[in-house]
């Protein structure tokens, strides 16, 4: 039989089972001795190297990263390299007894320490007690705290002074996958190093190794999946090996490690996502049953879709296969084509309902159903992106609005100047002539005539030098009050009307919640709310909305207004409750929005007709 501290590649070819009493499980066997064989931390390994070749090796270290990614190897490797009878070295023999002892987990001067199993302040009180005693054999002392996030505040106090002055001869070495619960006193005292998670490629690489070191043929595929399961950890891939190598013999096939894993393969996976996009409900269940009849886990199936369509979001917003995490590298070209298809929009909505999804199922007993559920809304998923771009489109085309509440710009066509005296226009043919007159000074003497305004301001005739000043053309205003009106109750109701049918947003929807609507004084404005309207009410009387209110009023009474706002008290519940009950048909709905812009482009776009849109009236418009 053969010495457990042998390297089990040299006398286990995996032809025959090695003897149960000697045998260490893969995780033990291939851990890693050096630092080369620090696999996804290279960037630990060069500065421990570097440290112990300049000599500045310090009093504590603090390796922090997630479960398997090789914490305890690394301080294993530092712990040989420190005491190796070669060393100090950046390369330990691996050879010399103590090495081999500190590879064994044997040797009296490396102490390894569970702190979650001695989290108390007596623990550390011995460990202190024990440190001031020089090594026994090895230059160094060291003690290695795996999970040192466990101990307890006591415990962390007592051992503060002791990493503030240690004596020369001790190193601590301290793992943890928490740092953010280790005391900010203790992290100071530390240098840290940050453990990244193992790429799935170097999982899949380092895995074919021990396959082959163990005599057992594995398929590409399976070593995806196993790499990806992995999450990061090598320690996991190796443990999931591990129970493959039991099970499967001399071959592992991707089918056994699905079976192993409760998952699905990935064609159908890939069977199951195109049945989504194609919009088929009935095929994507008819595929999801078809998993979960092959022996997938439910939850399996929605984690393998959610990081399915994880690398759909990716490629779609210009990734590249490098940034693939979830995807077997035979569904890399189906992916791409999903992202084309879909729209970012699209793909985004349906990882929000797949994470949903899980979350409802990890505490329901009806998980097959919400699986199914999620897919069958999956399949009947609005295409997001063309709705984005028709709804861009429509906005683009919609007329520009300026002030708070969106006063849309007076397209009817207003006077721009009242006429100086009431002597008739002459004719206009004269002076909108196309042809210019003569530059001869009998055809620039204008005939003796009453004198008369100059006709409506259209495009007049180049001037000559003798109708220079008949012709004088005014700079236009910008936007000329209309001709005063005499300032009535009736007046203003019909001005209010226009000013709120010519608003839009939410200012229009409010303004036409008013009461009643009235003058109040000579040039002020009385408008009564509904008790039920106060909001409307505070929406209008904000200063920029009533601003634009104001304004508004003025342009279409010829004179400045003010406005005033009030809950009318006197309405009682009956008539609050009887005013809906006022029927408006539907048709006279449809006659007074359908020469609207913004509803005339929406048909437009959507490729529809009055006739088919609902238009819903506003409450208590009068």
């Amino acid at each position: 039989m053969a010495d457990p501290d042998t390297p089990v590649e040299a006398t286990h070819t995996g032809k025959e089972a090695p003897q149960a009493a000697g045998y260490q499980v893969v995780a033990r066997r291939y851990r890693p001795q050096t630092f080369d064989e620090l696999i996804g931390q290279e960037h630990v390994a060069k500065a421990l190297k570097q440290a112990i070749s300049s000599g500045r090796v310090g009093h504590a270290y603090l390796f922090t990263g997630a479960r398997g990614v090789g914490k305890t190897s690394a301080a294993r490797v530092l712990a040989k390299a420190l005491n190796c009878v070669h060393g100090p070295t950046t390369e330990p023999c691996d050879q010399c007894d103590i090495c081999q002892a500190i590879k064994s987990g044997d040797d009296v001067d490396t102490m390894e320490i569970d702190a979650a199993s001695n989290t108390g302040v007596d623990n550390i009180r011995d460990l202190r007690q024990n440190a001031n005693v020089r090594a026994s054999r090895c230059r160094y002392k060291i003690y290695i705290v795996d999970e040192v996030h466990m101990l307890s505040k006591s415990a962390f106090n007592a051992l503060l002074k002791t990493l503030e002055e240690p004596p020369e001869h001790v190193k601590f070495i301290f793992a943890t996958t928490e740092p953010d619960k280790i005391p900010i006193t203790i992290l100071s005292r530390c240098q840290r190093f940050d453990f990244a998670g193992i790429e799935a490629a170097s999982i899949a690489g380092r895995l074919s190794q021990i396959a082959e070191a163990e005599g057992v043929e594995i398929d590409d595929e399976a070593l995806a999946v196993l790499s990806i399961r992995a999450a990061g950890s090598m320690r996991d891939s190796q443990s999931l090996l591990e129970q493959l190598l039991a099970v499967a013999g001399n071959k592992i096939t991707a089918q056994e490690v699905y079976t192993l894993l409760g998952t699905a393969p990935g064609e159908r996976i890939a069977q199951l996502v195109e049945a989504i996009v194609n919009r088929d409900a009935a095929a994507a269940i008819a595929s999801l049953d078809e998993a979960i009849v092959g022996g997938a886990d439910v939850g399996q199936l929605i984690d393998q879709l959610l990081g399915y369509f994880r690398d759909v979001m990716a490629m779609v917003v210009g990734c590249d296969t490098s940034q693939l995490r979830y995807a077997l590298p035979s569904q890399y070209e189906q992916t791409r084509e999903l992202g084309t298809r879909l729209g970012v929009h699209t793909v985004l909505a349906m990882i929000q309902v797949l994470d949903q999804t899980a979350s409802r199922m990890r505490g329901s007993l009806h998980t097959r159903t919400l699986a199914e559920m999620a897919v069958v809304r999956l399949a009947h998923l609005d295409d997001l992106d063309n709705l984005a771009a028709a709804v861009a489109e429509l906005r683009s085309s919609e007329p520009a609005s300026a002030g708070a509440g969106g006063v849309k710009k007076n397209v009817s066509p207003q006077p721009v100047a009242a006429p100086q005296s009431t002597a008739p226009t002459p004719p206009p043919a004269a002076p909108v002539s196309p042809q210019p007159p003569p530059q001869s000074p009998a055809a620039t003497t204008p005939a003796p005539q009453p004198p008369a305004p100059a006709p409506a301001r259209t495009s007049p005739p180049p001037a000559t030098n003798g109708d220079a000043a008949a012709h004088r053309v005014d700079p236009p205003a910008p936007a000329a009050p209309r001709a005063p009106v005499a300032l009535t109750s009736e007046a203003v109701k019909a001005a209010w009307k226009h000013v709120t049918s010519s608003l839009e947003g939410l200012l229009a929807m409010q303004a036409e919640q008013a009461h009643h609507v009235e003058l109040d004084g000579d040039s002020r404005v009385l408008v009564r709310f509904a008790p039920s309207n106060q909001f409307s009410l505070d929406m209008c009387q904000q200063p920029a909305n009533l601003q634009t209110l104001e304004r508004s009023l003025a342009e279409q009474l010829g004179g400045a207004v003010s406005l005033k706002f009030e809950i009318d008290r006197s309405i009682k519940v009956e008539t609050q409750q009887a005013k809906p009950q006022r029927v408006v048909s539907q048709r006279q709905l449809q006659s007074e929005v359908a020469e609207r812009p913004f509803v005339v482009r929406a048909m437009e776009l959507f490729n529809t007709d009055i006739s088919k849109l609902k238009v819903i009236p506003p409450r208590n418009k009068r």
